[in-house]
Order: C-alpha cells, then sequence, then structure tokens
C-alpha cells in the first residue's frame, strides 16, 4: 500500500497547510480519502493522475473534510471525464452536492453514483477481487465515518523448480495459483503445499478523523497494519478535544496500543502549535511505532 498525505491539518486551510485529504493507493486501486478545499491543488501538486480516481470516501459533513468536493468533481467534467465516479459518505452529501451543480447549470458527462452512509454499525461498502473497504463508526459532533481499506489475499507463488521437476503442463499453473492440488499421469496427487509459496500477507489500513476518544471501534480495527487517527490537540488542551468531540495525540495512541496496530500515524492537527513533532513526542510515550502526517509525505508499507 502507498499512502499520499494531500492535508492534514484541522478546520481552514493555510498558505503553507491544508484540510484532511489523502490517497491510498491498493493494488493499482486509488482511492480519495476526504476532500478539503485545495484536494484538486494538491493532487496536482503530487502528481495524481485524475483519471486514476474513481471512489472517493467523505468522512462526515464538515467543511475541513469535503468542501473540495464539488470543486473536483467541476475539474472532472472540464477535463471531459467519462469514466463512472462513486462517492462514498452520509446522508445528505447527494443533495449538497447535486444542489450546487444545478444551480450552476453544470452536469457532469461522466455518471456520478451517491452511496450514502446512515448505519450505526460497521458496514461494507465496497468489495471487488482485490480490496474490501468497510466503515468504521465513529463518535463526532455530527455523523461520522472511519474508513478501513483491507486487501484480499493474493494468489499462490509457484515454486517452479518443484512444478518442472514433475513435468506439470503450463495449462495447470493457475489452477496451482489458486490452490488447487496436481495429479499426475501416474496417478500421484501432489499437494498444493508442496508446488507453491504462500502469497504475502495482505495488509490493512484504517482512517480514524474525526472522533471523541472512544473504545466503540476497537473491535473494528483489531489488528490493522497502519492506522491514521486524528490527534487534533495534545493533552494540555484535553478540555478542548471533550468539548470539540476530539482526541489528543496521547488518546489516538492509546487507541493504536488497544487495536493492535502495527503502525500509527497522526493527524488532523490543530494549527495552534508550533511543531506537530510535539504529537510524535507525546503519542510515543504509550505506543512507540508513531509517525506524523505532514502534507506531500508518503508512507509505503
Amino acid at each position: 500500500m502507498k499512502l499520499t498525505i494531500l492535508g492534514c491539518y484541522a478546520a481552514t486551510p493555510r498558505t503553507f497547510t491544508n484540510p484532511t485529504s489523502q490517497v491510498l493507493e491498493i493494488k493499482n486501486r486509488h482511492f480519495l480519502i476526504d476532500c478539503a478545499e485545495g484536494t484538486q491543488v494538491q493532487l496536482r501538486k503530487n502528481k495524481t493522475k485524475f483519471t486514476q480516481i474513481n471512489h472517493i470516501f467523505i468522512s462526515h459533513l464538515h467543511g475541513d473534510h469535503f468542501y473540495g468536493l464539488v470543486g473536483l468533481i467541476s475539474t472532472f467534467t472540464l477535463l471531459n471525464r467519462t469514466t463512472d465516479l462513486h462517492v462514498y459518505g452520509p446522508k445528505g452529501i447527494k443533495e449538497i452536492i447535486l444542489l450546487q451543480l444545478r444551480y450552476a447549470n453544470s452536469f457532469t458527462g461522466f455518471q456520478l453514483f451517491f452511496h450514502e452512509l446512515q448505519s450505526s454499525g460497521s458496514e461494507v461498502i465496497l468489495e471487488d477481487d482485490r480490496v474490501v473497504v468497510r466503515t468504521i463508526p465513529l463518535k463526532h459532533r455530527v455523523y461520522t465515518n472511519g474508513f478501513l481499506f483491507q486487501e484480499k489475499p493474493g494468489e499462490r507463488k509457484l515454486n517452479i523448480a518443484v512444478v518442472e521437476g514433475y513435468n506439470i503442463d503450463v495449462c495447470y499453473y493457475q489452477n496451482i495459483k489458486n490452490g488447487r492440488d496436481i495429479t499426475l499421469d501416474d496417478g500421484r496427487t501432489i499437494a498444493n503445499a508442496e508446488l507453491t509459496y504462500d502469497p504475502p500477507q495482505p495488509k490493512s489500513y484504517a482512517f480514524c478523523s474525526d472522533t471523541v476518544f472512544t473504545e466503540s471501534y476497537l473491535e473494528v480495527i483489531d489488528g490493522v497494519d497502519v492506522l491514521y487517527h486524528e490527534s487534533t490537540f495534545l493533552e494540555s488542551e484535553a478540555h478542548l478535544s471533550e468539548r470539540t468531540m476530539h482526541c489528543t495525540a496521547r488518546q489516538a495512541a492509546e487507541i493504536a496500543l488497544k487495536a493492535n496496530a502495527r503502525q500509527l500515524i497522526l493527524g488532523h492537527f490543530s494549527t495552534r502549535y508550533d511543531s506537530i513533532e510535539m504529537f510524535k513526542e507525546e503519542a510515543s510515550t504509550i505506543f512507540p511505532a508513531v509517525d506524523v502526517a505532514d502534507d506531500g509525505k508518503v508512507f509505503e508499507f
């Protein structure tokens, strides 16, 4: 997986920081997660091709997470896009976007599908042959979901020396990769485990922003490889996190620890602080495998 941070700061955009948006690449699938103001500019800066994005996930309807969506859709139209676009987000997002397009007398030349979410429980919202995406119900001032992206297991890898040693015809290779045993002409059955290697372990990525500190979604993200979690405040401003229903860096680290995550990436920083390294320092006392997001930063895992 490859994660490109387009923006990771809270509230308003500044000349040198951007609100939440990121691109997750999984097995040649490109998913846009949240779409704040300036997202399409950040896409260009980070050399992400607009044509690669067919699925957009919006966590909630606060402006610093989706105000760039109608602009991006409009740009897709100007670029003569014809590929279908799927938008996943809270109930109401369809009305908001279509109202703006309607009053601008602007109509897309591509199919625009809205998948509106309103369940209070985790649900699968996208599944194909390579990836499964499910919601992570969060607790914020408005209806909010995070998103869990999970790779599906890949094909088994041929142990070509063993396969050729049994003189197995090439036409059976795909069946072997799919996990089937092979019966030779002399009647012997060769177990698939002898003919193949295990595929790489599937990876998972969880996006959690915004939410008050709660353990209600730990079961959904248990064992996740990489957890991106909001950390709007430091513990010195914990009173603000309670009032605004956000988390501190320490609380994000506690979630990562209890969820058995392998890696934590902090984001959604309040711009009141002079350095985001303070967030890493605070979280690392609880969960050592921590890093901080920043605009333009790329993580590969």
